[in-house]
């Protein structure tokens, strides 16, 4: 499987270590904005060809697939542009930042027939696969998802500490993972929901705390506080009260409500979530099927947000 990465930041990075581990993948070309950093990661992880072209990627014959790692506001377009030209993508939370947007990368996906995916990692990270597998087995119910996502992002800075190109957002970004778990863990749609901002940083133009709440018709809740201010840990922390006991998920680790760990390294064939999102990608590309994660599945998350949206004040 040929690859385009589009993206040289972070997450791109995290992409490039995950295909690394998985055989019969070869990234064949990278986009970025910019000359000089793109080539130097093209450079240093041996990837023959770069632009900072899109487009000249996608006429690329030998790219088969493209993932996105690109900012927010390009996804929607990139994730078209790819596969009007034949491309499979998965494109990284979120696939869009507006309902209008994700809707029009559903159409085309469905036009296409192509594999179009999101890159929902909490879906794949092993913690959260050992709880899904107790749900769907009927060996727990979840009662309430209590969440923190927390971060002290007062400046326009990326997870390495660089200087971004565009403005992050609580809400379409950060808030975008746990609507869609909490949906894919209840297997339920958002019947109820509100949302909650606080003040607006004078310079970024985005709200830097928001509390969200969630209910499904089952009656199952998530309590979710997103913070740009908190000056702690870093990250998102799970805590899944469920009918037979309770279970914290942080990241690929997870405990019993008593702090005791659990093993989940027979959970699937790695512990890093970014890989087996990209597993997946791949092996519905090479299976002829929909993946987990597909956009089609996803869109229920950007309505939700969009409804969520409407209620900031």
């Amino acid at each position: 499987m040929k690859i385009c990465l589009a993206g040289v930041g972070a997450f791109a990075k995290k992409h490039l270590d995950a295909l690394a581990r998985i055989d019969g993948v070869n990234v064949v070309s990278l986009v970025g904005r910019r000359p000089e950093s793109t080539a130097a990661l093209a450079e240093e992880r041996g990837i023959p060809h770069w632009t900072i072209n899109y487009q000249e990627a996608l006429d690329n014959p030998e790219v088969e697939a493209v993932i996105l790692t690109t900012p927010t506001q390009m996804h929607a377009e990139q994730a078209i542009a790819a596969m009007r030209a034949g491309k499979h993508v998965l494109v990284e939370i979120p696939m869009a930042d507006s309902l209008a947007d994700s809707q029009a990368v559903v159409d085309v996906q469905k036009e296409t027939g192509l594999v179009a995916m999101v890159g929902h990692t909490r879906r794949f990270n092993p913690s959260h696969q050992w709880i899904h597998n107790k749900i769907q087995a009927g060996e727990l119910t979840v009662q309430q998802m209590d969440v923190q996502t927390y971060f002290f992002r007062r400046t326009n800075a990326n997870a390495l500490g660089q200087a971004r190109s565009w403005t992050d957002h609580l809400l379409w970004h950060h808030a975008c993972h746990t609507v869609d778990l909490f949906q894919y863990q209840t297997g339920q749609v958002a019947s109820e929901s509100f949302a909650l901002q606080g003040p607006i940083h004078p310079d970024l133009g985005i709200a830097m705390d928001m509390s969200i709440g969630m209910k499904v018709p089952s009656g199952a809740i998530c309590t979710l506080s997103l913070s740009f201010n908190n000056d702690g840990p870093f990250g998102t922390f799970f805590r899944y009260i469920c009918d037979q006991g309770t279970f914290l998920a942080r990241y690929d680790e997870l405990y019993d409500g008593k702090e005791t760990p659990i093993d989940v390294s027979k959970v699937d064939v790695s512990m890093d979530g970014i890989e087996l999102c990209d597993r997946e990608f791949i092996s519905a590309i090479k299976e002829g099927r929909e993946p987990n994660a597909s956009v089609a599945q996803c869109l229920t998350a950007m309505a939700t947000l969009d409804k969520l949206e409407q209620q900031l004040v």
